[in-house]
């Protein structure tokens, strides 16, 4: 009841953002998940490291601002002055020799892992339409996250990767990927007419099986941190990087296929 609840209450916001909502808009709100997901990874990964970890949050919340513009060095330039000024703070602050190259290492995925793969959300926001691509990334991830879980839960027999996330099968994964291809190409027939259908369902055969393959990581990331949810911001939900997951390693190649093979072709 508080995961439709939440749904509920959500989604409706979430779309009005989409289709009212300025790029500007749209990029702060990416901003702000960028910080939330940051500070439950740093939470998760560094627990003993508060101080570090909402500085970092703080800071690498801004990367993806750093991605839009036409300046293409400032990206590598704002990442590389975050590398180095922890790389710094960990050389002459560490607590214990033995953690400091993990604890570097954990601080700095972290701008990888969160804001630079969050921040294509924003510079799809920007592309050729943009609301249509930001719409069908939804789609393809919701979808096929419903579709894998009710296909899961009625003919799940085979696992697909026990040691990471036990209760998901092959089966399920299967019928994520099908109910991905049938959203986006509802979503294409009825709100796209602009895309391809061949450009809709290459681009879902690439994202849908991204997306669940994010999913597996986020739950290798909580195994290993010894945590069941990511954080308990969102009520039935668990945090903001249990609902970010699949859209973190699907957003980049839906960017990547438009820029590069639908803009270019």
């Amino acid at each position: 009841m508080k995961r439709l609840l939440t749904a509920a209450v959500a989604l409706p916001l979430l779309i009005l953002l989409i289709l009212k909502g300025s790029p500007f808009l749209f990029a702060c709100f990416v901003l702000l998940l960028a910080f939330l997901g940051l500070t439950e990874f740093y939470g998760m990964a560094l627990p003993e490291r508060k101080l570090e970890g909402m500085l970092a949050s703080l800071l690498g919340a801004l990367l993806p601002l750093a991605m839009i513009g036409s300046d293409p060095l400032r990206f590598p330039a704002l990442l590389t002055l975050l590398v180095l000024l922890f790389a710094l703070h960990f050389l002459f602050r560490f607590k214990d020799i033995r953690l400091a190259a993990v604890e570097t290492a954990l601080l700095c995925f972290g701008f990888l892992y969160v804001p630079l793969l969050l921040g294509h959300l924003v510079l799809l926001r920007l592309a050729p339409n943009g609301v249509q691509w930001i719409f069908l990334l939804l789609v393809i991830v919701m979808t096929g996250d419903s579709a894998a879980y009710y296909v899961g839960s009625s003919l799940g027999k085979r696992k697909l990767y026990p040691a990471v996330s036990p209760k998901k099968s092959i089966e399920g994964a299967l019928g994520g990927v099908a109910g991905s291809l049938a959203g986006a190409v509802a979503f294409k027939l009825l709100w796209f007419p602009e895309l391809d259908l061949l450009h809709c369902l290459v681009v879902t055969l690439l994202a849908a099986p991204l997306g669940q393959l994010g999913d597996l990581f986020e739950s290798l990331l909580k195994r290993s941190c010894g945590v069941k949810d990511s954080g308990v911001i969102i009520p039935g939900h668990g945090g903001i990087l249990d609902r970010l997951d699949s859209i973190l390693f699907a957003v980049p190649v839906l960017f990547y296929y438009l820029h590069y093979v639908i803009l270019r072709g």
